[in-house]
């Protein structure tokens, strides 16, 4: 059993939930969009990103960098690797949701590919896209042209190579002395390198213009990567918080239409198990004993887009806490 967490996972579960119900009643999908985001909670979103990682540092980073695909009113738009996400991204995207946790979204790969998985040809809008904290996606666009999330090698960062601090290192990649006084370094990047008050406070917040060593990681993705792994961690007593939002277009005749929204909002235990943990590793421990229990037949390869999977998983969880809410509007 396949992609049985939370994204993929239990997105998976709720569309499919609503793209089943809708075929059955003689309906069609006409728009198809959805956000999943894992970040801290409000009171915790206390750093210049506003983010601390609960999964793989790596992966979280290598999103900022990555191409999408998405269909929008019957139109293909892609964006290209190496950071355009992240300038384009939240124009693109606009979430006008849950409005108090003051989001923004990007999209998030090929998300045509779900389109014939889902059964969903009909739609004309199709986009999963990765949820932050409004700003997010400005501020990582002032590391991106800086080159701090290059994986290429760097002969400054060679583990055997001298010692260099964050300063020095910055100062190499803009090609600039490493003496210069940290103001004008500052005046520098501003006025030669674009990077907005914003983008230069965030470095200097995060200690990117100091004289702290660098723990060198050959290139300097990884070894930013490191660094921020260190830097960005929940404390004692900190929560995170999980959001999913499904908005579901539907065509029940040529002249009756329906916007359904389907939302799962789940915070982490500050002393016990994250909701990263939770809507990861439950829906996948159901599974798991479902497979064991005979409860599930089917051989082979499988995702949990069947009913007879989806269905008990779903109902599992919400006796754990792990649950959804619906809303929809019908005009004509």
């Amino acid at each position: 059993m396949n992609e049985t967490g939370l994204d993929p996972g239990i997105d998976h579960m709720l569309a499919m939930q609503i793209f089943d119900e809708v075929r059955e009643k003689g309906g069609k999908i006409s728009s198809f969009v959805s956000f999943c985001g894992g970040l801290p909670a409000p009171e915790h979103a206390d750093n210049p990103l506003m983010y601390k990682f609960s999964w793989n540092p790596r992966g979280v980073l290598l999103t900022t960098i990555n191409g999408a695909k998405y269909l929008e009113n019957g139109q293909v738009h892609e964006i290209p690797t190496g950071g355009e996400l992240m300038h384009l991204g939240p124009k693109i995207t606009k979430v006008d949701f849950l409005e108090g946790f003051n989001l923004e979204g990007y999209p998030n790969r090929d998300s045509l590919t779900y389109r014939k998985l889902y059964g969903i040809e009909s739609a004309h809008t199709v986009l999963r896209g990765t949820l932050r904290y409004r700003g997010f996606c400005h501020r990582i666009t002032g590391l991106l042209r800086l080159g701090l999330i290059n994986s290429q090698p760097h002969t400054s960062l060679h583990p055997q190579g001298p010692d260099i601090t964050w300063k020095q290192f910055i100062c190499n990649l803009i090609g600039q002395n490493s003496e210069i006084l940290t103001e004008n370094l500052k005046q520098i990047l501003k006025e030669k390198m674009g990077l907005s008050t914003t983008q230069i406070i965030t470095l200097e917040q995060m200690d990117l213009l100091s004289d702290k060593q660098i723990l060198k990681k050959e290139n300097p993705f990884d070894t930013l990567c490191h660094y921020l792994s260190k830097r960005l961690v929940y404390g004692p007593g900190e929560r995170d918080l999980v959001v999913l939002r499904h908005a579901v277009g539907i065509e029940w005749s040529p002249d009756k239409f329906e916007h359904r929204h389907v939302e799962m909002v789940c915070y982490g235990d500050s002393n016990g198990q994250t909701a990263m943990s939770r809507t990861v590793g439950l829906p996948a421990a159901i599974a798991t004993r479902m497979i064991l229990d005979g409860e599930i037949q089917d051989k082979g390869l499988l995702l949990p887009i069947k009913r007879d999977i989806y269905q008990p998983i779903l109902k599992r969880l919400a006796a754990e806490g792990i649950k959804a809410t619906e809303g929809s509007k019908f005009f004509e």
